[in-house]
């Protein structure tokens, strides 16, 4: 019965998404604003409803009830109780599901607490993410019904082993909460359209939530990143696979578009560019969850489904976009200017930044579908690589850095051209002492990883210098976060450098007792043994590693090998240091007693993921101070902010 109440309130919950489109569709167009009030308990029993649905699909998976189709063919009793719950999402339905209760949650949140929209422009605001929701409710109960039922089945086909890992219980959902977030801004921007309401106080009121999806795309990304590094074994921490693209896509619009929506929220600037940017970001979510489930790529992150599925997403996309581009068409000469700004000056640097941003994302993009589309068109199948995209998004990656540098040092409408070379002097000297260091103990490394570098200590010097001079105990959490956010970019694009340009790698057979070396390190294998996992047989090597003047320390490559479904899977041995990681895998027998080891010394490989972190972090940090300003002033409202508005 568990199944069935699960599908009956997906069902309820549909019917509430459309009386929501309609309450608000008629309270707008219809000018009876006395059905306004009853979309926000509307918005909050949709989401009630959806989320009664997904506890019921992660109740039949944790009791492996094989009768329902979707475990059946996704889950095994014998799996740890884990990934019987993580596995939820780990197929097509179940993700979907998912992505449609953070969608009806993030809708109820919009009802309950936003109070700076406009009353008219709230209500258009639920109706859009309403239209949304109803789209994605048609697809799961005529598409991709997740509680189907089937007999006979006595035992699971098992989830696939690449995806039994603790990363699937954390990197699935928040990539999700940040794909929602875009839907989020692309209702507000439809909403404010609909309304004529395109200005300051609908900006202030997107913002948290833009920032708020920037930063679990950013935790998705980075967790994700690493990830793949440990289980898949290539020891690489980016591939340019095009789900991996899919997801990078969102990120990069979704910054731009935060930069953009707090220069309207701010200085009243930029309003159109805010809305193509809120339309541009949700598209490249609907792109990628079109990409991943529509069949047409052989991924290891892609859902294979069948086309008619990816059919009804191409519609939705088409749908919402088309629709959201033609609103945009129609009323932006509705849409006033705003203010102007100078040349020099901090509008202008936000203006190139987003540009930059929107040029990475077009090529991107276009190395992702050009052998899709090349494919369609004239059968021929090519790969697009990290040749293409490091050859086009690194140097176009390079200038965004320098804007970052430069952009936080320049004052908002205009400047002036010598005090910001004076603001930004220290961090060019910095630029330049890493440069002759390069320059004089590097050796001979490639000439991006060298930019690279120097970028990295030009911006990690500039991103402290809205510091100076300040009273740090007064600083607002916001420009904390700032400065956190950027010199986390570069600590991340120092990391990316350093694992380009010092990598050293070695692939060896060796027998017991044989000793080969990597970098700095001696790697002497002891021994191979196999152990029973969970639910799969382990191959481990034993391994001795040292560093000359260091004791020895032992590491246990592993393959996993699982039977439901069969596939073996390798696990990467690593260990980290002050100064890199040591990164070893383990290959089949490749002759009678001997192994197939795979060596790696990355230094300082470890700084893109604590970028990353820092990233989020102070993005983490820039949303709670708005959130905490915003509360002061609701409680205050004599309380004057002119001073910290920026």
């Amino acid at each position: 019965m568990i199944a069935e109440a699960g599908l009956a309130a997906l069902w309820l919950a549909a019917a509430l998404a459309f009386a929501q489109l309609l309450v608000g569709a008629l309270a707008i167009g219809r000018n009876q604003a006395s059905l306004a009030p009853a979309i926000v308990p509307i918005a909050i029993a949709q989401a009630m409803l959806a989320a009664l649905a997904f506890a019921c699909l992660i109740a039949v998976f944790a009791r492996s009830d094989m009768t329902v189709l979707l475990v059946a063919a996704n889950s095994h009793s014998a799996k740890p109780m884990l990934y019987k719950i993580a596995g939820t999402w780990g197929n097509h339905e179940g993700s979907m599901l998912l992505w449609v209760t953070i969608l009806g949650l993030s809708g109820a949140l919009i009802a309950l607490f936003e109070r700076k929209l406009r009353a008219d422009t709230k209500v258009a605001t639920l109706a859009a993410q309403a239209a949304i929701a109803l789209g994605f409710y048609a697809f799961l109960l005529f598409s991709s019904n997740p509680f189907a039922r089937i007999a006979g089945v006595v035992e699971g086909a098992g989830l696939n082993p690449l995806l039994q890992d603790p990363g699937l219980a954390f990197h699935p959902p928040t990539l999700y909460a940040g794909y929602v977030g875009m839907s989020a801004g692309f209702s507000f921007a439809v909403g404010a359209l609909v309304t004529r309401n395109v200005g300051p106080d609908f900006a202030r009121a997107m913002r948290p939530w833009i920032l708020g999806a920037w930063v679990f795309l950013t935790i998705g990304i980075t967790a994700g990143s690493y990830w793949a590094y440990y289980t898949l074994g290539w020891g690489g921490w980016w591939f340019w696979d095009p789900v991996e693209n899919a997801s990078l896509m969102p990120w990069l619009a979704a910054t731009a578009l935060l930069h953009s929506v707090t220069v309207l929220a701010t200085r009243d600037g930029l309003r159109a560019w805010t809305i193509m940017l809120s339309v541009l970001a949700f598209s490249m979510s609907m792109v990628g969850t079109f990409l991943v489930r529509s069949g047409i790529l052989t991924s290891v992150h892609s859902f294979a489904v069948d086309p008619e599925r990816g059919l009804f997403i191409l519609a939705l996309l088409a749908l919402y976009i088309g629709g959201a581009l033609a609103l945009f068409a129609a009323r932006i000469g509705t849409v006033a200017e705003g203010n102007r700004f100078e040349l020099v000056s901090r509008e202008a640097a936000l203006v190139m930044n987003n540009l930059i941003l929107t040029v990475v994302l077009v090529v991107v993009l276009a190395g992702t579908l050009y052998p899709l589309i090349l494919e369609a068109a004239s059968g021929a199948k090519i790969s697009v690589g990290a040749p293409y995209f490091n050859a086009t998004a690194g140097p176009l990656a390079l200038i965004l850095m320098v804007l970052l540098a430069v952009g936080p040092l320049l004052r908002w409408r205009a400047d002036r051209p010598r005090l910001v070379l004076d603001r930004i002097a220290p961090a060019l000297f910095a630029a330049a002492a890493g440069l002759l260091l390069l320059a004089a103990f590097a050796g001979r490394i490639g000439v991006l990883p060298l930019l690279g570098l120097v970028a990295a200590a030009l911006v990690a010097i500039a991103s402290i210098a809205p510091l100076w001079k300040r009273n740090l105990t007064r600083t607002p959490l916001f420009t904390w976060g700032m400065v956190i956010a950027h010199f986390g970019c570069a600590v991340s694009i120092a990391g990316m450098a350093c694992d380009a340009a010092f990598t050293k790698e070695n692939m060896v057979s060796v027998a017991a007792n044989e000793t080969r070396g990597v970098g700095p390190f001696s790697v002497t294998l002891l021994g191979v043994r196999e152990r029973a996992g969970p639910n799969y047989q382990i191959l481990e090597a034993v391994l001795s590693a040292r560093k000359p003047g260091a004791e020895p320390f032992a590491m246990t490559p592993q393959l996993h090998a699982f039977s439901d479904p069969p596939m073996t899977t390798n696990q990467a041995a690593i260990e980290t240091f002050w100064n890199g990681q040591l990164y070893i895998t383990l290959g089949e027998n490749s002759e009678q007693d001997r192994f197939v080891l795979r060596m790696w010394w990355k230094p300082f490989v470890t700084l893109i993921w604590i970028g990353g972190a820092l990233i989020a972090l102070g993005g983490a940090l820039s949303l709670l101070g708005r959130v905490r300003r915003d509360l002061w002033d609701s409680r205050w409202p004599w309380q004057s902010t002119k001073t910290v508005r920026a």
